[in-house]
């Protein structure tokens, strides 16, 4: 299948390659930790990567659960099986631990010729053997990082990796680290073949995941893809989603209670704990770990209100994951009919809540990609971009524009999101945000007035700027 998209990424360990022909860092060796959500497809991008790159290359897959000694047995016949110099002196042996089967690899690569050397799902592997992390460390310092190897170590539990990273662990400060992020909204409209408006709307389904956006037959609309998706069972759409809560959350567990909880709409810890625990509610001593470890997951973030001073008691929780933020909102309740071949009744479901959750969705995709815009336009030193809300919820302002996060230093602008196919941005939109500005604090009446709008905006309104979808996606275009 043709690899489409990612030419950032593929650039990005270009570079890190290059840095081991060219010789030019502290070692002849470099190691590059890459994280990202499971099925975001990091094993791809790898494997094309090395595809591409024309040089022997090693890319060896763990498997969970495993025994260690067959683990390692594996690893060093895939090294023995590699096209490397010294690899066949290796083919058939086995090793009695991992500091004996990383020094075989060590020994089989050139002295002289540039390499690359992927581990995929190291925490599977530090899971099965806890002398897997001292071991790499030995081996890297003694023999790899001598060789003019790459080695790139990668896995989707990103709080193992990361703690792999962390002061006093082996490894700390021996990598670089590069996250996949799942496909951006210009990838995502090239490969659908959509307007922009339509390609942010596969992108709020598709959550940019490689395989889903694949199975968007180009040209082809939402209304038409989602009917297609439901009417089948074990379509991509319906299915990953599960793929990626098992794997991440295998069995029932209140995580999982919690994250449904927040996908179907519940924003505050008290609405969630009421949602989860019944008439009692759950805990807080219960409901505080399982937020931080969903945090630390990258499942789900907290955000806060953006102003001049600091609100840490008023946080709103949503879905981080793009894709579980659909799947999470949808298919919980529509899966029954699915599942007894009411595609139908799914679908119309799902299309009578499209719009509501849509407007909401689209906040933190229009909030990143103007991130990416404003040193392009009138407020380069905007390095924060949010929303205010009080604890009531009136007002509620989609964008706040700082010099950094709360507390911030000074406001930038305050702004109103309108993501509506039937309706432009309108002067009652206008004076709306007009009468709720001087809430947040931090502004004063001459604070500029921005807008995001799907269907334009009307004429005459005194907005200092105003973005569409085109723009948008103008965001995630290489420059």
């Amino acid at each position: 299948m043709e690899f489409r998209g990612r030419e950032e990424d593929l650039r990005t360990l270009q570079r890190q390659y290059l840095s081991v022909k060219e010789a030019n860092g502290s070692t002849r060796g470099r190691a590059v930790v890459v994280t990202g959500r499971r099925r975001v497809g990091k094993s791809r991008l790898l494997q094309e990567f090395c595809d591409r790159s024309g040089v022997p290359h090693v890319v060896f897959q763990a498997t969970r659960g495993r025994h260690p000694a067959a683990e390692r047995a594996d690893f060093v016949s895939c090294v023995g099986r590699a096209s490397l110099s010294g690899a066949d002196l290796f083919s058939g042996t086995g090793a009695r631990d991992w500091n004996a089967a990383l020094r075989s690899l060590a020994a089989a690569l050139p002295d002289d010729t540039p390499t690359i050397v992927v581990l995929d799902e190291v925490p599977w592997l530090i899971e099965q053997d806890t002398e897997f992390e001292g071991a790499l460390q030995t081996v890297w310092d003694h023999h790899l990082s001598a060789k003019p190897v790459l080695l790139v170590l990668v896995g989707s539990d990103l709080s193992v990796m990361e703690a792999l990273q962390t002061y006093g662990r082996p490894f700390f400060g021996r990598a670089g680290r590069m996250v996949v992020r799942p496909l951006n909204l210009a990838d995502v409209r090239a490969m659908t073949e959509l307007p922009a408006a339509e390609a942010v709307d596969a992108l709020l389904i598709t959550g940019g995941f490689p395989e889903l956006v694949r199975s968007w037959k180009p040209g082809t609309d939402r209304r038409k893809y989602l009917r297609e998706a439901c009417g089948d069972p074990l379509s991509p759409l319906v299915v990953a989603g599960e793929l990626s809560l098992l794997g991440e959350f295998p069995g029932t567990t209140r995580a999982r209670s919690v994250l449904e909880a927040i996908g179907a709409g519940e924003r505050t810890f008290g609405a969630i704990a009421a949602s989860v625990g019944g008439s009692q509610g759950l805990p807080s001593g219960i409901l505080t770990p399982i937020l931080a470890m969903l945090r630390d997951k990258r499942v789900v973030e907290t955000d806060q209100p953006l102003s001049t001073t600091t609100d840490t008691k008023n946080k709103r929780y949503r879905i981080a994951d793009p894709y579980l933020r659909f799947w999470l909102a949808f298919m919980p309740r529509v899966l029954p009919f699915i599942e007894r071949g009411r595609g139908d009744v799914a679908f119309d479901r799902i299309e009578r809540s499209w719009t509501t959750w849509r407007g909401r969705a689209v906040e933190p995709l229009i909030r990143e990609s103007l991130l990416r815009l404003l040193p392009e336009g009138h407020w380069p030193d905007t390095s924060a971009i949010g929303g205010w809300w009080n604890r009531r919820n009136n007002p509620e302002l989609d964008l706040v524009g700082a010099d950094r996060e709360s507390p911030a230093g000074r406001i930038h602008f305050v702004g109103s999101v309108k993501w509506l196919e039937n309706r432009s941005f309108d002067r009652g939109d206008h004076d709306a945000l007009v009468r709720d500005l001087l809430a947040v604090p931090g502004t004063d009446p001459n604070t500029p007035l921005v807008a995001v709008s799907r269907s334009g905006v009307a004429e005459g309104l005194p907005l200092a700027a105003w973005w569409g979808p085109e723009d948008l996606v103008r965001a995630w275009e290489p420059r």
